[in-house]
């Protein structure tokens, strides 16, 4: 055999491996990204911008980068959870609970949905006010422990974790550019949402 034949093989040789390598790749099974990487992939195709932290600090950095970015260091910020607020009590936001005065609203969330890039939230985060009553720009405070596969998973998560007295007002913000109020989503957690200008602050916990 030729050092030819040897390196490159012949046409045959070519056509069986081609054809191994076709059979291969039709009935193997398809490679799954892990749940984190397809969260990431998916929000920010609805999108989301993402800000991936390591520390609490790195949340205010990224937190003032915000603000400075769209001018609102002097704006008011609607938050409604108290204990989201005392976490950033130094973070030199003008809190208020009025949301006609408020430029931007600073919150929690259940679960971040990684199969299509969704966030979870309920009467925790927005008591049982509509989507659309709040400001247009979110920034939404999370943990990397909160990315779920699906959103089955998100509610089971919703209900473990609120054995005493599950959330009502359930429903998911998955359309982060700002446009029509209209929506073409037909899932029911998410029909009637408004469209969100949404920063994600992301907190690595795992």
């Amino acid at each position: 055999m030729s050092l030819f034949r040897k390196i490159f093989g012949s046409k045959s040789d070519k056509k069986e491996t081609e054809l191994k390598s076709e059979e291969r790749g039709k009935y193997m099974p398809e490679i799954k990204l892990p749940i984190d990487e397809r969260f990431t992939i998916k929000f920010k195709e609805n999108g989301g911008k993402f800000l991936y932290c390591e520390n609490l600090n790195e949340i205010f950095e990224s937190l003032n980068n915000i603000l400075e970015e769209n001018h609102w260091e002097n704006e008011k910020a609607l938050i409604i959870d108290e204990n989201l607020q005392n976490k950033f009590s130094n973070s030199g936001l003008n809190p208020t609970k009025s949301f006609q005065d408020s430029s931007f609203f600073l919150t929690t969330c259940e679960n971040l949905i990684a199969d299509d890039g969704s966030l979870l939230i309920s009467s925790n985060q927005i008591a049982e006010k509509k989507l659309r009553e709040f400001p247009d720009s979110f920034i939404v405070f999370a943990t990397t422990s909160q990315i779920t596969a699906n959103i089955g998973d998100g509610l089971r998560g919703i209900k473990s974790k609120n054995m005493q007295k599950i959330p009502t007002n359930i429903t998911t913000i998955k359309h982060f550019k700002l446009q029509e109020e209209k929506q073409e989503e037909k899932d029911f957690l998410s029909y009637g949402s408004s469209s969100k200008n949404l920063y994600l602050l992301l907190l690595e916990d795992l």
